[in-house]
């Protein structure tokens, strides 16, 4: 395999970082993951020869096709959470809320909820607030 260009290499780390999750813009200096993304994908300087064998840069064809493969995951897990929150809208939401919906969708409406007895009489949430009929 041939080394991988600066091109490559570049549209590689933009594609990493675009599938990261977003950052608020007035927000510290870059977040550590993004702090060792940049120093993977730096082209090492004839200053920084004795730190590059501490850490590896994405140089090598192996390297550049793992990053590759970390990209493809990103995207997959993306595109995961996407479909799941699509097809199972009701997933944050609380059993009673959910139930309420599922009713509304085929045309019914839930019963009023009853709570306590006063003197024999049962009396709904709202009428308790004083929001009555």
């Amino acid at each position: 395999m041939a080394t991988p260009s600066p091109t490559t290499l570049r549209t590689l780390y933009r594609n990493l970082l675009r599938e990261l999750p977003p950052r608020p813009v007035l927000a510290s200096p870059r977040a550590p993951l993004h702090q060792r993304l940049r120093e993977r994908f730096e082209q090492p300087t004839s200053s920084s020869t004795s730190s590059s064998s501490s850490s590896p840069r994405i140089s090598t064809p192996d390297a550049a096709a793992q990053a590759e493969q970390y990209l493809a995951y990103l995207r997959a897990q993306r595109t995961y959470v996407t479909l799941l929150e699509r097809y199972n809208p009701g997933m944050g939401m609380e059993q009673d809320e959910r139930v309420r919906l599922t009713a509304r969708k085929v045309g019914m409406d839930l019963p009023k909820l009853y709570e306590g007895e006063e003197g024999g009489e049962k009396k709904t949430k709202e009428e308790e607030n004083g929001e009555g009929r």
